[in-house]
């Protein structure tokens, strides 16, 4: 079997663009993937065409290895632009492989280890101004099932929080946690925003409130700072979603700069590439709870990477927070069971494409905002995004 020709397609999704792979083969199965990057979609569609098309076509879908690491070998600039190329085209080979071998890709990468998948809800608090509304939209979110809520409080800061700031993020966090109560997860995400000073003196005014994990307190780019924040506080930490390589996670587990991993499996080099980022946090007792912001195929390769990790803890969850069409681009695959995620034994990936719909909601851009000016307010937390 020989992949004979890569497709790429664009559908718009509200604040994001996914960018959709397709490869097909000689005997007539397909794959799909998803190389999904805010602000670089056409960067990564042209990449993919005119860098990773060449490296794919003629291949053996079954030689992963090979096709992948050639790739990363061969990309040495490497960061966030060519890895997402890598990674949607990797995803795909996964799903040709799973079809080929009639099972689901995670019996393919260790089987059945979990058979819940618990998720945690991201993007539920679009239009919240104050602690109140946060407050309301937590109980909405837990009534839907979910045992897990993330939010960031902190506006637009940038480095350190004025007074005002700070006391409105710990006004927001009190707010959740009492309207959702003390057995509901609370991760807080930072989104890098704070120096270390500042990130510690804020993590210790949150401690009260029992978060799960702080999330990305210091510059994504500086292991050191994060770990130094690590050392100092007894809250735990995540990070990892803006890490690349298998370099950058070793570099990650062996500092213990964090207690939760998580790499993004649409950017990090794929389904094979998560799976050894968590034999390198299980070595050093992390666990890994896989970012995923983006569409629906990225999201179906977090869950069979989920299920199939002894040390996977909680996966993020979007879908039910994002554009009412989204389920729509691939066939109305949706895995989200009141607050948890089903994952069935299809073949391959257990979705597709439609094409139709996808043309129905064509590329817009530059839609995704800015965390760190008045954009992120006024856009990001829009209820009908």
């Amino acid at each position: 079997m020989k992949i004979t020709q890569l497709e790429t397609w664009m559908a718009n999704a509200g604040l994001r663009n996914y960018l959709f792979v397709r490869l097909r083969t000689d005997t007539g199965l397909t794959g799909v993937g998803e190389a999904s990057l805010e602000w670089q979609e056409k960067t990564v569609e042209t990449l993919i065409h005119e860098w990773v098309e060449d490296r794919v076509i003629g291949r053996d879908p079954f030689d992963i290895e090979a096709i992948v690491g050639g790739m990363v070998r061969d990309q040495y600039q490497g960061g966030s632009t060519v890895m997402t190329a890598i990674s949607g085209v990797e995803i795909a080979l996964w799903d040709i492989v799973g079809k080929a071998c009639h099972q689901p890709v995670y019996k393919l990468i260790g089987g059945r280890c979990h058979r819940r998948i618990p998720a945690y809800a991201n993007g539920w608090y679009g239009g919240a101004r104050t602690p109140e509304e946060y407050a309301e939209r937590a109980r909405e979110a837990v009534a839907r099932g979910y045992g897990g809520l993330k939010f960031d409080p902190f506006g637009t800061a940038w480095k350190d929080l004025s007074p005002e700031e700070s006391e409105f993020a710990v006004a927001v966090v009190a707010a959740v946690r009492e309207a959702v109560g003390q057995r509901v997860r609370l991760m807080i995400e930072f989104h890098g925003r704070l120096s270390v000073g500042s990130a510690l003196e804020t993590i210790r005014a949150l401690e009260r409130f029992a978060p799960t994990w702080c999330e990305e307190p210091v510059t994504a780019d500086s292991l050191d700072l994060l770990a130094e924040v690590k050392r100092q506080t007894d809250v735990p930490v995540a990070a990892g979603e803006r890490l690349y390589t298998l370099a950058d996670f070793y570099r990650l587990t062996a500092l213990r700069a964090a207690d939760v991993v998580q790499m993004d499996v649409a950017h990090c080099g794929g389904i094979l590439a998560s799976k050894k980022i968590a034999a390198m946090a299980a070595a050093q007792d992390m666990r890994i709870a896989p970012h995923c912001s983006v569409g629906p195929i990225a999201l179906a390769a977090c869950l069979h990477v989920d299920v199939s990790t002894p040390n996977f803890m909680v996966q993020e969850a979007f879908a039910e927070f994002d554009v009412p069409w989204r389920n729509s681009l691939v066939g109305g695959w949706n895995p989200i069971r009141e607050g948890e995620f089903v994952l069935g034994d299809e073949p391959g990936l257990g979705l597709d494409l439609d094409e139709a719909a996808i043309a129905a909601h064509p590329y817009v851009r530059n839609p995704f905002p800015s965390l760190w000016d008045g954009e992120w307010l006024t856009d990001f937390t829009q209820t009908d995004r």
